[in-house]
C-alpha cells in the first residue's frame, strides 16, 4: 500500500441492500481501505435498522488499520426512510425505506388537504411522492398508532447511524439539509421544518433531528468502534446528495445515473419548486441544490426486453421505426403510475435488434426529457454529460445517451461514488475546505470524454409522438 499524502478519512455508503466503507487520503483522493457489509430487507420493504448497524461497523472492521488512523468520518444513507426510535434509543418497528409505496393513498390525502401539488412545491420544494418520509410517518399513525405513540424520535437512516458513531443520547439527533429536504416536513424556502404539516400529520417537531450546517461537525465518535475515539463525524447526507459531492458536481454539469432506475440531477444556485412533481426540488449537502428527477424503468426493464428477444444485451442494431415506451412498472417520469409498457410501429422488415434498440430510445428518451427540466435556462448546452451507473459501463447506453442528447458524455472511472462523497464531506470537515472542491481537486470526474454526434430528431420525434398519441392508453388502470 502507497504511504498516505494526508490525512485519512472514512466515507460511508449506506444503502438498500448493504453498507460500503472507504478509507479515503484526504490529500489526493486515493482509497486505502474497503470493507463492504449485506443489509436484511422484507418483501414489504422494509428494514432493522440495528441490521445497518451492525453491518456499518463490520464494514468499518474490514478496512483494518487505517480505519483506526482517520480523522474524521461522514455517513451517506439511502433517503426518504422513516426511523422511529424509543426513549432508549432502540427502533420502534422496521424502518419503512424508500421503495415502500404502501402510503400512496396518505400521499394522495396530504396533496389534496393542503393546497395541492403547486402548494407543496411552493412550499416545500418537492410535490411528496409515496416514497417520500412525510406520507410514511402519516401511514403509521393511521395503520399502526402504537407505534407511532411509542415513537421518541423520528430520524431518516443517515441520521441514525451518524448518532449511533457519535453516541449521541436520542435527545440530540442531527441530520443536513440535503437529506432534510427529501422528508416533506422541511422547508428549502425559510430553511426549517413547516410546523403546520408537522402539526396536521401528528408529528411534535421535538421528535425531529437538529440541522447541522454545512461544514459544521455533528459529534465526534464514541469509544469502542474500529475508529479513532473522538474525531470529528460530519452532518453527513443523502445518497443523491453525496453522489453530487462524490463527483465534485458544480452548477449547469449534468449528471444522468443509469441503474435499475434512471436518475437525472444537477446542481443549481436556483430554488427548483416544480408543481407538476416531475422534479424534486431537493437542497444539496452544501449551500445550493440539487434538483432531480427519477425514472422507474431503466436497465432492468430494457434487459427483460434483450431476454424477451432472446438477445445480448448490446446486440442491437441501427433502423427501423418501431417506438418502445418501456414501462414495465409502471413509471415515475412521466407521472404514469398504472402504465405497462407499450410497442408501436412494428412492421414486417423490423429486427430483433431495432426493436431492442427502440428499447433504449425509450428508456433514455424518459430521463432526457427530465433533464431539459432539471437544468438551468441558460445553462451550456455542450457541458458534457457525466454517464455514472451500472448502465455507463454498456456501449448500447453510452451511444443512446449521445444520439438521443446530442450532447458530449463523460464516464467517470471512480466508483463508489457516494461514499467518495461522504468521504469528501469528512474530508472537507476536516481540512476546512468545501466538500465538492475537495472532491474537484481528486479529479473523480475523470473518465474517457466521448464527443457530441448530432441529435436524432426523427427518434425523438416519434417517441414524443406515441407518448401524447396513448396518454389515455398509459393511464388507464
Amino acid at each position: 500500500m502507497t504511504a498516505a499524502e494526508g490525512p485519512l478519512v472514512v466515507g460511508v455508503d449506506s444503502s438498500t441492500q448493504s453498507t460500503k466503507v472507504l478509507v479515503v487520503d484526504a490529500a489526493t483522493g486515493t482509497v486505502v481501505a474497503r470493507g463492504q457489509a449485506p443489509h436484511q430487507v422484507t418483501a414489504e420493504h422494509d428494514s432493522d435498522p440495528e441490521v445497518w448497524w451492525e453491518a456499518l461497523t463490520s464494514a468499518l472492521a474490514q478496512c483494518g488499520e487505517p480505519a483506526k488512523r482517520a480523522g474524521a468520518v461522514a455517513v451517506a444513507g439511502q433517503q426518504h426512510g422513516l426511523v422511529t426510535l424509543d426513549a432508549d434509543g432502540r427502533p420502534v418497528r422496521n424502518a419503512l425505506l424508500w421503495n415502500d409505496t404502501r402510503s400512496a393513498p396518505q400521499r394522495d390525502r396530504l396533496l389534496a388537504e393542503l393546497g395541492g401539488p403547486k402548494a407543496w412545491a411552493e412550499r416545500v420544494g418537492s410535490v411528496p411522492a409515496a416514497s417520500f418520509t412525510v406520507t410514511k410517518w402519516a401511514w403509521l399513525a393511521e395503520h399502526e398508532p402504537e407505534a407511532a405513540a411509542a415513537t421518541r424520535a423520528v430520524r431518516l437512516p443517515h441520521d441514525y447511524l451518524t448518532g449511533r458513531l457519535a453516541g449521541a443520547p436520542v435527545s440530540a439527533g442531527t441530520t443536513d439539509r440535503g437529506d432534510a429536504s427529501g422528508s416533506g416536513w422541511w422547508s428549502t424556502a425559510t430553511g426549517a421544518y413547516d410546523e403546520e404539516i408537522l402539526a396536521h400529520v401528528g408529528l411534535d417537531p421535538a421528535l425531529l433531528p437538529r440541522v447541522v450546517p454545512p461544514g459544521e461537525a455533528a459529534g465526534t465518535v464514541a469509544d469502542g468502534l474500529p475508529l479513532p475515539a473522538g474525531i470529528p463525524v460530519a452532518a453527513g447526507t443523502g445518497d443523491n446528495m453525496a453522489g453530487a459531492l462524490g463527483l465534485g458536481l458544480a452548477p449547469g454539469s449534468p449528471v444522468l445515473s443509469l441503474g435499475t432506475s434512471g436518475t437525472v440531477y444537477a446542481v443549481s444556485e436556483r430554488r427548483p419548486a416544480d408543481p407538476t412533481g416531475t422534479v424534486a426540488g431537493f437542497a444539496d449537502a452544501g449551500s445550493a441544490f440539487l434538483p432531480l428527477a427519477c425514472t422507474l424503468n431503466c436497465t432492468l426493464a430494457v434487459d427483460r426486453f434483450a431476454a424477451l428477444l432472446g438477445r445480448d444485451r448490446e446486440a442491437v442494431e441501427a433502423g427501423g421505426r418501431a417506438v418502445v415506451l418501456p414501462f414495465l412498472d409502471g413509471e415515475r417520469t412521466p407521472d404514469l403510475p398504472y402504465a405497462s409498457g407499450l410497442v408501436h410501429g412494428l412492421r414486417h422488415d423490423t429486427t430483433a435488434g431495432q426493436l431492442l434498440q427502440a428499447a433504449y430510445d425509450g428508456a433514455v428518451f424518459a430521463l432526457l426529457k427530465a433533464l431539459d427540466l432539471v437544468l438551468d435556462e441558460g445553462a451550456d448546452p455542450n457541458e458534457p454529460i457525466l454517464l455514472i451507473g451500472g448502465g455507463a459501463r454498456g456501449t448500447a447506453w453510452r451511444e443512446t445517451v449521445r444520439r438521443l442528447s446530442g450532447r458530449p458524455v463523460r464516464v467517470p472511472v471512480a466508483e463508489e461514488l457516494v461514499a467518495l462523497g461522504a468521504a469528501a464531506q469528512a474530508a472537507g470537515l476536516l481540512l476546512g475546505r468545501d466538500a465538492a472542491a475537495v472532491a474537484r481537486d481528486w479529479d473523480t470526474a475523470r473518465g474517457p470524454a466521448l464527443p457530441a454526434v448530432e441529435r436524432d430528431e426523427a427518434a425523438l420525434e416519434r417517441l414524443g409522438t406515441t407518448l401524447a398519441d396513448a396518454d389515455a392508453l398509459l393511464r388507464r388502470a
